[in-house]
């Protein structure tokens, strides 16, 4: 079977790769349905390496409609152990700006009816021969990888981009995005940047044991600077800069450590009931 050891997911703005040789499409089943696209998997200085847009070519999907489930099952399938993740982003402070990245370190939920963990508890049949038929109430501390998120601020300070080494990312369920008031609480809330897309696939990653990071791209600052959110700004934006987020995740996957020091790789060993 075709197998990867790290894996990029890209989000708006970020749907194919060029830099892989031999790029050959994976379709896989899962026991939540099919991923958001067949998944891109290639090499890359000797390593092996997938890819999957997490809306789909051509934007199919809306942030809520996403099978997030999926998309990491099928990861775990291919023997992923590391997922490197972009995701579009507004500014909640004046300080971080568009065009800049962030390594993001936390997250507040503001979703509302997404499946957010692969064990459905006791009275789950149909995943019993998956192992999934019971309770997994694992740690989101540290929500995203230590080790994985300084390896990646490492690289972005190595390269020279506009990088902020760690954030607050505030999920909305989306596809609208906030009122004004909606903006001015996630401030007040301590939030650094907002977006539609990290949670649940960062806890969904923990669940499977994979060690996981994401790359904010900020494209605006919302809407508490008091100019409306337009699609053609944030667009406009997004392609201009998602050039850093390619030469990023291609100087990390050339450097990465093929050792797991961190303790994802046992997240659910005491999450069980």
């Amino acid at each position: 079977m075709t197998q990867a050891e790290i894996a990029i997911i890209g989000g708006s703005g970020l749907y194919s790769v060029e830099m892989f040789d031999d790029p050959k499409e994976v379709l896989i089943k899962t026991p939540f349905g099919a991923p958001s696209d067949a998944i891109i998997v290639g090499k890359y200085k000797g390593k092996d390496v997938a890819f999957l847009s997490r809306h789909g070519r051509g934007h199919r999907f809306t942030p809520a409609n996403v099978n997030y489930r999926a998309n990491i099952w099928a990861l775990k399938e291919l023997g992923v152990k590391r997922i490197l993740a972009s995701n579009a982003s507004g500014s909640l402070r004046e300080d971080y700006r568009p065009g800049e990245l962030v390594i993001i370190d936390q997250f507040i939920d503001r979703t509302k009816a997404r499946p957010s963990s692969f064990y459905e508890g006791k009275n789950a049949a149909h995943l019993k021969e998956y192992g999934l038929d019971k309770v997994c109430h694992v740690s989101s501390a540290d929500p995203f990888c230590p080790d994985t998120r300084a390896h990646l601020s490492n690289i972005a300070k190595r390269l020279g981009l506009p990088v902020h080494t760690k954030g607050t990312y505030v999920c909305i369920e989306g596809p609208r995005f906030s009122t004004r008031a909606e903006s001015r609480m996630f401030r007040q809330w301590g939030g650094e940047v907002i977006g539609m897309t990290a949670f649940p696939e960062c806890v969904l990653a923990r669940e499977a044991e994979i060690c996981y990071a994401s790359v904010a791209l900020i494209t605006d600052y919302d809407v508490w600077a008091e100019k409306a959110v337009e699609n053609i700004d944030v667009i406009r934006t997004m392609q201009e800069n998602v050039h850093k987020v390619k030469q990023l995740f291609a100087a990390a996957i050339e450097k990465m450590p093929a050792e797991r020091k961190c303790g994802c790789a046992e997240a659910t060993k005491n999450a069980f009931m």
